[in-house]
């Protein structure tokens, strides 16, 4: 089945095919309209989004300060008025807003909390500020993913995801706003609370912020709901990873869990015991079965014999995320690779149409309704006049994504290189290529993520396959003891291929 999906998928590239539309049921088909809708109305969508966001903020500090007052909707005056920002222009703001300033200082609309960015720039957690309708915004955007799988991938709504999903505490500012990241923020959201009942993990698993009894926990009610599941995935390919390899060293424990219907006492959190009580019961003929397979050391297909009725995987592959593709095909015996949606802590982007494509092929069509979107074109200045906008970006070109969001991050470099890639209908379709900022630099040299991969699979092929061994994960390291200075991958995981 996967096989006959991948090959069919490529005319909707430009457009939702009418047949592809006569497939699905309500209420996706209402937001595959949606999508046709957004996507051939680009740029008149991106214009009235500014004035949105310029209307409703106009008395905000910020753009006061920038010179623009309500009546300032129009590109032309933005874009002569408003700079491009980096965090660092909009961190004294976001401090007042932390340490309990309530003034309209980046919005008009009160923050409610700040997401805190994974800290991939430079190492530095970032507090991007949030409005209370923006979760409803990135609700929609979810939900249009949701739809354009159900689409390609039929019948996933019959049954369950087995999801590891994580979540990580979270803190107060000074002012008594919470931050937390991006992902923990939706976990705890009513809207994904409301949705519990598609996943084997009970929400108290998830939340539980001791992550080796979560893990623990996700997976014992992943095994106990096995013929439930239609899909297996985590946020980034590394958990997913990670969670096969939990099994690996876990798999004579949970068994006895199961056989025994009683939990592991390392699971201590009472509200995540209470939680699995209601799914764990005593079942010898399933301990025998994982106990049978898990023994064998082979784990090619393991997901699949696991979990037999699994149709795909979703899990980020993109970005320094490549590396684990490989991996995650051996483990799944070749099973589609979903990356479906593309977010960050500052706001939802977009979409892949094309969701079963390969890992290589993945590219994001940006929805015009979320935000106000620009492009610096790599390897020109950063100046506001270079700003290219939505619906005029240039096939095949690099960009850096520049955002105005409802929230008030007005001109803010987000830090992404994008390439374009092509068009649906009149939006951009988009490659993520790399962070700006995630650079090798030594001896003048400049090494992204993306060249280090390629390196390590070039290496791979040529040095380790013939042996019978494939690389798991692996990072880098500066050697200088010789000139020129030069990186190399460090290679903490390997194994011997089949």
């Amino acid at each position: 089945m996967a096989a006959k999906g991948i090959s069919t998928i490529g005319a909707a590239s430009r457009s939702l095919s009418s047949s592809l539309m006569a497939a699905a049921k309500e209420p996706d088909v209402e937001n595959l309209r949606l999508i046709e809708e957004l996507t051939s109305n680009v740029d008149a969508v991106q214009e009235r989004v500014l004035a949105e966001i310029l209307g409703r903020n106009a008395d905000a500090e910020y753009l006061d300060k920038c010179g623009l007052d309500a009546s300032d909707t129009d590109r032309a005056t933005f874009r002569a008025k408003v700079p491009v920002a980096s965090y660092d222009d909009l961190k004294p703001y976001v401090k007042r807003i932390a340490n309990g300033d309530r003034s309209p200082i980046l919005s008009t609309h009160p923050i409610i909390e700040f997401l805190t960015s994974s800290g991939t720039s430079a190492g530095e957690r970032k507090l991007m500020p949030i409005v209370t309708d923006e979760m409803a915004r990135r609700e929609v955007l979810s939900s249009l993913a949701t739809s354009v799988l159900n689409v390609y991938v039929p019948g996933l709504h019959t049954g369950k995801g087995l999801y590891f999903l994580f979540a990580r505490s979270e803190t107060k500012t000074p002012g008594g706003l919470t931050a937390q990241p991006a992902l923990t923020s939706v976990y705890k959201s009513e809207h994904f609370k409301r949705r519990a009942y598609a996943y084997t993990s009970p929400m108290a698993a998830i939340l539980c912020e001791d992550a080796s009894q979560s893990m623990y926990a996700q997976m014992l009610c992943g095994l106990c709901q096995r013929h439930d599941v239609l899909r297996v995935g985590a946020v980034f390919a590394a958990a997913l990873v990670r969670a096969i390899r939990f099994l690996q060293l876990n798999w004579a424990q949970l068994a006895a869990d199961i056989e025994t219907g009683e939990l592991n006492p390392r699971v201590t959190d009472p509200s995540v015991r209470e939680a699995v009580a209601v799914i764990l019961r005593p079942d010898a003929e399933l301990a025998e079965f994982i106990d049978r397979e898990c023994s064998r050391g082979d784990w090619t297909g393991i997901v699949t014999r696991v979990w037999p009725k699994t149709k795909c995987l979703n899990v980020v592959v993109t970005g320094v995320m490549a590396q684990y593709i490989l991996t995650l095909q051996y483990y799944s015996g070749g099973l589609p690779i979903v990356s479906g949606m593309y977010a960050s802590s500052e706001c939802f982007f977009g979409l892949n149409l094309r969701p079963l494509c390969g890992p290589s092929e993945v590219s994001y069509t940006i929805m015009p309704n979320t935000a106000y979107f620009e492009f610096l074109p790599v390897g020109e200045a950063v100046d506001a006049s270079n700003l290219v906008e939505l619906a005029r970006v240039e096939d095949g070109r690099e960009y850096e994504v520049v955002v105005t969001t409802y929230a008030g991050l007005n001109r803010y470099r987000v830090g992404d290189v994008l390439c374009v890639t092509g068009f649906h209908n009149a939006a951009p379709q988009f490659r993520f290529v790399r962070r700006q900022s995630v650079l090798l630099s030594i001896e003048a040299d400049k090494t992204d993520e993306a060249e280090l991969q390629r390196a390590v699979e070039r290496a791979s092929s040529a040095l380790l396959r013939r042996r019978g061994a494939s690389i798991v994960e692996y990072t880098s390291r500066a050697c200088t003891e010789r000139v020129p200075g030069h990186f190399s991958p460090a290679l903490p995981h390997w194994t011997l291929a089949p």
